[in-house]
């Protein structure tokens, strides 16, 4: 069973398609500051990698899906004081999520799964309020990688909290892009251990107050693509999983 684009498909392809227990896989990221040493599109090539990867664990299954082009424009508002970053109101996320799921449903493809790689609280909000929005209209998977249990299976820096534009994220951006990191920076930059969960925690609400003044937390210089295969792999089981437990609870 192949992966597929939903956007590399013709209209015709599309419309013939066989869409019965078909899901769609939106990938869900942010244009925002990752370090000195990763690109802006960090969050975007997550979530595709985690999207992809979901769909070929699915397959295992044989449950089909598709890929949709991501979204790459959401609340940003910790990184808004860096250049590059493009933050939305989160009610404008709301709305291009509830949007994006009609559309897709108008045209038979009622089942939706949003691969998040952004997780900042607004944005995480925005996404919830999307999936309530969408309530006996579309099923609307939301595995949301910033709680349990999805949280559990991801890696030591993830789970301390001072994770952004380091060893985690880091990690996959290698795998997937290498081409985009400045990997002698990388290396080259010192850790930083400051926590971005316990500053959202206490109520700060930009990276610079948080203690990121080059816009990243934790371990830059740690990255590896092996680890990013790895957690790319852990983040498409995940998805896959989240698909099986809803289509069992119908």
């Amino acid at each position: 069973m192949s992966v597929s684009r939903l956007a590399d498909l013709t209209w015709e392809t599309l419309r013939d398609l066989d869409k019965h227990e078909r899901w769609v896989i939106l990938p869900v990221g942010a244009t925002e500051a990752h370090g000195p040493h990763l690109p802006l599109s960090t969050d975007v090539i997550i979530a595709e990698s985690m999207a992809f990867a979901g769909c070929e664990e699915l397959a295992v299954h044989g449950v089909r899906a598709l890929v949709a082009p991501p979204l790459a424009y959401t609340s940003a508002g910790y990184a808004a004081g860096f250049a590059g970053t493009i933050s939305v109101r989160p009610e404008t996320v709301t709305a291009l999520v509830v949007d994006i799921a009609e559309a897709l449903a108008s045209h038979g493809l009622s089942r939706l799964v949003l691969a998040n790689a952004h997780l900042e609280p607004n944005h995480i909000g925005s996404l919830c309020a999307a999936v309530e929005a969408l309530a006996g209209k579309t099923q609307v998977v939301f595995p949301d990688v910033t709680r349990k249990p999805w949280a559990l299976r991801l890696t030591d820096e993830f789970k301390s909290g001072a994770c952004h534009a380091g060893q985690y994220e880091g990690s996959m951006v290698l795998a997937e892009r290498p081409d985009l990191v400045n990997q002698e920076l990388a290396r080259s930059l010192p850790d930083n251990p400051a926590s971005l969960s316990r500053a959202i925690r206490e109520g700060l609400t930009s990276f610079e107050a948080a203690g990121g003044d080059r816009a990243y937390f934790g371990s830059p210089s740690g990255a590896t693509a092996e680890e990013g295969r790895a957690t790319i792999a852990v983040l498409g089981r995940i998805v896959a999983d989240a698909v099986l437990a809803a289509r069992a609870q119908r």
